[in-house]
């Protein structure tokens, strides 16, 4: 596989990335490149914002008035990247996450910050790639599956990462 760098940035100060959450974004990118054979070298950004910024970036882009929990925002269609012309490099394009968002879902669905933004990041990435949810719910259910089984070779399927509150162990 040719080289993948993953541009990170924190434009919130709300809440305290995680350490490690860095890495786990890069490994979520590099494993959907790899599972969908994509050999070349990318680059991508992913930037870390709060609810009123991604509200904001919703409204604009979207024209949905709400907050959400990722945006993606491809630089390519059809297969067709812009090209870093001094290193190569496909430019795939921006994933922007809501880490507040992300913290709450997390908790909502019961399982690890890492399993939800390693979620939204390979939910993303697969948008940047052409896939689309929205189109109907046969595209739903094959990026949903592509999800699942990326999720899972990282070893952050979602039978491998619910969070056990203390009371539920019982003796």
């Amino acid at each position: 596989m040719g080289k993948v760098k993953v541009l990170i940035s924190n434009d919130q100060n709300d809440i305290k990335i995680p350490t490690g959450i860095r890495l786990l974004i890069r490994k979520c990118c590099h494993a959907v490149l790899e599972s969908e054979g994509h050999n070349e070298s990318y680059e991508i950004s992913v930037t870390f914002v709060n609810d009123e910024a991604i509200h904001a970036l919703n409204k604009e882009h979207r024209g949905i008035d709400r907050s959400t929990d990722v945006l993606s925002f491809p630089l390519g269609e059809n297969g067709v990247y812009d090209v870093d012309h001094e290193t190569g490099a496909y430019l795939l394009g921006d994933i922007v996450i809501s880490i507040e968002t992300a913290y709450r879902q997390a908790e909502v669905y019961g399982h690890s910050l890492e399993r939800e933004v390693g979620f939204l990041t390979v939910h993303s990435m697969l948008h940047l790639l052409g896939y689309d949810h929205e189109e109907g719910k046969l595209q739903e259910r094959i990026m949903r599956e592509k999800e699942e089984a990326i999720l899972a070779s990282l070893g952050i399927s979602r039978d491998e990462t619910f969070v056990i509150e203390e009371h539920e162990y019982k003796s």
